[in-house]
This record gives structure tokens, sequence and C-alpha cells, in this order.
């Protein structure tokens, strides 16, 4: 990000923001009625190439790979096809805010795989931020069961798939963006993405065959989802490639990590869910911790 980061920049990273939290909150409400997490991931990724695609031939990118990165991109989407699978899965079994709270850990298992594949130890900054992330997520995870009421055991029994599958999305999300720094990072972030999301799309299509094919909604707030997630996502990732760089935003900005606390509010709003004020507390911390590593990495 950078230093003197303009009005219009600022607003731009929190609609990207808001539209992401929107996107699973939207998600929730097709998983609610009768949509798959497959069927989700095909329509969300699969327009989201095409959208992508359409820039690249609009502004001419040549679509030239080089030998390294024709094996490090499959890897890369395959990665992220696990993450959006398994994300949505957490979206499905979780109240949405949990669940984007728990893939929040990334950056911890970026730098752990950055230590496992290449060799590069944690910076000291990750390794202070850790206690305090990892603090916070066990107060909006309420790890004890206090808040719910249920004890350790039932809580657990409730939440342990959910939270499961959302460190699994942050694993994989992790490995993919150490893989991507060095194996891609000089490959045009448009060419990239489109490529990604081609695979992903073909891999959540797979899935969706072994599920007796699509599934889709069995009424009209769930036909009002699907086509919510797909738009908001899409539009999102057009904006981020199309937009930010006119402004002078290079990446994805700390600020866009205040996304779970955008989906705390709309689901509560819109799906009637609603967290403790204690996991709010840890929310806040796992939210304001993450920013500080992207703001401190700037």
């Amino acid at each position: 990000m950078s230093k003197s980061l303009s009005r219009t920049a600022f607003a731009t990273l929190l609609l990207i923001a808001f539209m992401m939290g929107a996107n699973h909150v939207a998600a929730r409400l097709a998983f609610d009625h009768g949509v798959t997490v497959a069927t989700a991931v095909t329509f969300r990724s699969g327009v989201t190439a095409l959208v992508v695609t359409a820039i690249l031939l609009f502004y001419r990118v040549p679509f030239q790979l080089t030998a390294r990165h024709r094996k490090a991109l499959p890897a890369i989407g395959l990665l992220v096809g696990v993450q959006s699978l398994c994300l949505y899965a957490a979206v499905a079994r979780l109240p949405v805010a949990l669940a984007l709270l728990a893939f929040n850990t990334y950056p911890l298992w970026t730098a752990m795989w950055a230590r496992i594949v290449y060799g590069q130890r944690p910076a000291p900054h990750l390794l202070k931020a850790m206690p305090l992330m990892l603090l916070g997520l066990a107060l909006a995870l309420d790890v004890s069961g206090a808040a719910s009421g249920l004890g350790a055991g039932g809580h657990w029994a409730r939440i342990g798939v959910g939270v499961g599958f959302a460190l699994a999305a942050a694993a994989s999300f992790g490995l993919a963006l150490v893989l991507t720094q060095h194996e891609a990072g000089d490959l045009d972030g448009r060419l990239r993405t489109a490529t990604t999301m081609g695979i992903v799309a073909v891999i959540a299509l797979a899935a969706s065959a072994t599920q007796g094919g699509l599934h889709f909604p069995d009424a009209l707030p769930g036909w009002w989802g699907l086509l919510g997630l797909t738009f908001l996502y899409g539009t999102a990732f057009t904006i981020m490639f199309t937009v930010l760089p006119r402004l002078g935003v290079v990446g994805n900005s700390a600020i866009m990590n205040i996304e779970p606390i955008f989906a705390l509010v709309l689901a509560w709003v819109f799906l009637g869910q609603s967290i403790a004020a204690i996991q709010v507390a840890g929310g806040l911390i796992v939210v304001a911790t993450v920013m500080w590593l992207g703001l401190r990495k700037a």
C-alpha cells in the first residue's frame, strides 16, 4: 500500500472488503437453500475467470508463460481450489464471521510454508504477532465453550469440522501465496488470476460430478445467494485488477482484512447470526493483528 493513500483508494479498498464479506454471506444463503459448496465455487470461479480473461483481451495482455510458470500455475490453481472449497465448506457450517476469522490465520501458515519449502526464517514481527493472533482466535472461537454454554466438548462437537475446514483453507492458501511469490511473482497478476480461477472452476466442476452434478437452489433466496456470491466475487476481483492499479495501490492492502467485520454485521442483518461479545472482541484482535502485519510489510 502506498504511504499516502488517497480517500478514493481507501474507499475502494473498503468497498472490496465489503463485497468479499458480502460474498460469503450470500454463499451461506445459497447453502441454506440447496446449493452445494462445489456448485458455488464452480459458478464463482468460472465467471471470475471469464471476466478477468475479458480484461486481458481488452488490454491485449500477452498470453505468454515460461516453463517455470507452466509448472507452478497448476499447483497454485490446485491449492486455491482446495482453499475455495474448504472455506465455503467452513462458511456452510459456522457463523460466517468465525469462518473468516479462522481463515485469517493464513499469514502464520504462509510463514510456516516459506520456512519449510524455501528455508526462509519468519520475520521477527510475525513471531511477536503470533501469540496475539492465536489469543484472539481462541476468544473468537470460544475454545472453552463458556460463551455457548455447551462446554468444551459440546461446543467443539458443533464447530470442530467447520473450524477444521477453515484452517485447511488457510493452510492451502498460505502455501499458494508462497509458491506464487517464488515461482510466479513475475507473471502479470491478471493472467495469473485468470489461469488460477479457470483451474479452480475445473476442479470444482469435477467435485460436483462426484456429487451427482451441479445442485441449484430449491428456493428463491438460494438463487439470490448464488447470483449474489458470483456477482460480488467477480466484481471485487475486477475492481482489484482494473481500478486499484490506477489509484496507485499495489497488491492486496491490509485494509481489506477488515472483511470479517463486514461479514459479522451482514450476517447479523441478513442471516440472523450473532456471536457473544467476548467472541467479537477476539475477532477484533485477529483483524487488528492481521492489519498490523499487512501495514508492517508495506
